[in-house]
């Protein structure tokens, strides 16, 4: 009975206060309540000496994931699986381990020199109901730092820093390098909201097992690492701490494979942007907004992504001279298509909006530099141009090194013979070395296959190159007919131009383009 009698009096004080919060939220004026929870929050303060730091997940516009965030995520995941009760578990590269981080409402606890301080994790929903058929689509999580107020000054001048630093430093060394592209931009708001869809990075060409040069290597190399330590340098000059590509040359021979090969060695994320799948001007810069820094953003075969110069007005002129039916599904059709401009890109690649981030390259390819506009490639958007040609000998020796595992052959000498007369790709020798079948000499076997390819692909041009010159000299020979012809046909009509004349001694008026009235 004694409890019983100790929880009644409890239970009618609870039931008191949710009655008056009823009627306060009921009745009392809207305009007053701000002013009430002001002195409400100074009353309680004088009780409660705890101060409260909230960090959002994204920013009042939500434009970008907050940096802040993510470093203190990053640095509670570190060891919140030995102090929190409650985990998030997130399977990491191979499968091999999870990692662990604090689920939604958990707290745990932090010192730093001698302070005892809080962390709790929640999300808030809008304010506002809106029925969806997805739940939870615009959570905005947080993290919560509670600590006491004697201890501000110590929290907010130096804990902080050491959060944020220490939270970046446990990304670097735990990253897992990622492959990024754009989704499509309905895919941006709603319930798993993404801008970027990515996939372990894993790719494994380096500048040692590339084709090329050793001396062209070594340039791309030397660039490339002075560029990563050039912060200072870049801040100095008043420029962004980015560095423009071109890669250019025919199909096959590693623009794709010195992309790969960079972001190895520099240990960087790459973001592959598809332009035909975002929308207009606005929707690229929110991609480059969503990237991070240490970062390849690429732009593959730009010549053939995007209709950049003034096609896109010619074409636009030949459908608005369509009929009607005609006319209306090219409208339809051009809603659809990319509205992405010469300008916006180059804008995306060296205007305001491409200073948004730092320590990023941005990489076009191309197999037909020639159709570029000169803007979109001039000094300062792209600053260091890469001619990937044909395969030399020297890069053919380095293809033999990587597949066979051999520095010299007595067949080498007709190889490189061959190689000089012919063009033939990497990529094409690199497949005519590979073993293709189990033998005791593969790499005689191999060598001999190229050999022979190469042959057939001198030949080919061969052929090429002869009905190429003939298709010519008719094209000539037709010309010189036509021309023939004409003038047989001009002569021909002077001639009973005269007859007239004489006939009836009255001179035709010629008029300025030489045709006779």
């Amino acid at each position: 009975m004694a409890m019983s009698e100790m929880f009644t009096p409890l239970g009618s004080v609870v039931a008191g206060i949710m009655c008056l919060w009823a009627m306060f939220q009921q009745y009392f004026p809207y305009e007053l309540r701000p002013h009430i929870q002001k002195y409400s929050q100074k009353l309680v303060s004088f009780v409660y000496p705890y101060i409260q730091i909230t960090f959002q997940e994204y920013s009042a516009d939500r434009w970008r994931r907050s940096e802040a965030y993510v470093a203190i995520q990053d640095y509670l995941s570190s060891d919140s699986s030995s102090r929190a009760r409650r985990l998030k578990a997130d399977i990491i590269k191979d499968s091999q381990s999870v990692a662990l981080s604090m689920d939604d409402h958990e707290e745990v606890t932090d010192e730093f020199q001698g302070v005892k301080l809080w962390w709790d994790s929640g999300k808030s929903s809008p304010k506002t109901q809106i029925f969806s058929f997805y739940p939870a689509s615009d959570e905005n999580r947080y993290y919560r730092l509670t600590f006491h107020k004697r201890n501000r000054d110590l929290i907010v001048g130096t804990y902080l820093d050491h959060v944020l630093k220490e939270g970046k430093a446990i990304a670097v060394r735990k990253r897992q390098r990622k492959l990024f592209t754009n989704n499509p931009s309905q895919n941006w708001y709603g319930y798993k909201r993404s801008v970027w869809s990515h996939v372990p990075f894993e790719h494994p060409a380096t500048f040692k097992t590339l084709a090329m040069e050793s001396k062209k290597k070594e340039e791309i190399v030397t660039d490339l690492t002075i560029f990563r330590t050039r912060k200072q340098y870049y801040s100095k000059i008043g420029k962004a701490w980015k560095r423009g590509y071109l890669l250019h040359g025919p199909p096959g021979t590693g623009k794709s494979s010195m992309i790969a090969a960079m972001a190895n060695l520099l240990n960087y994320d790459i973001y592959d942007v598809e332009l035909t799948s975002v929308q207009d001007n606005t929707e690229l810069r929110k991609l480059l907004i969503e990237t991070t820094s240490k970062s390849i953003i690429v732009i593959e075969d730009v010549d053939c992504s995007l209709d950049l110069t003034s096609q896109r007005k010619k074409k636009k002129k030949e459908e608005e001279s369509k009929d009607g039916p005609l006319r209306m599904k090219g409208k339809e059709n051009e809603s659809k298509e990319s509205k992405v401009t010469l300008s916006g890109l180059l804008n995306f690649i060296d205007g305001l909006w491409s200073a948004c981030g730092e320590e990023r390259l941005i990489v076009f390819t191309t197999n037909h530099v020639e159709k570029l506009d000169p803007a979109l490639i001039r000094r300062g958007r792209m600053d260091k141009r890469i001619e990937l040609s044909y395969c030399c000998f020297e890069a053919f020796k380095m293809l033999a090194k990587n597949y066979l595992d051999i520095d010299s052959h007595n067949l080498f000498p007709s190889i490189e013979r061959l190689l000089g007369e012919t063009n033939m790709t990497p990529a094409d020798v690199a497949e005519n070395l590979m073993p293709k079948s189990i033998t005791d000499d593969p790499e005689t076997a191999c060598l001999e296959d190229l050999i022979q390819a190469i042959e057939t692909t001198k030949e080919e041009a061969r052929v090429k190159a002869d009905k190429e010159a003939k298709e010519k000299e008719e094209e000539e020979e037709r010309l010189k007919k036509e021309k023939e012809a004409k003038e047989k046909e001009e002569a021909e009509e002077k001639e009973k131009t005269e007859e007239k004349v004489k006939e009836n001694g009255v001179v035709p008026a010629v008029k300025e383009n030489g045709v006779v009235s």
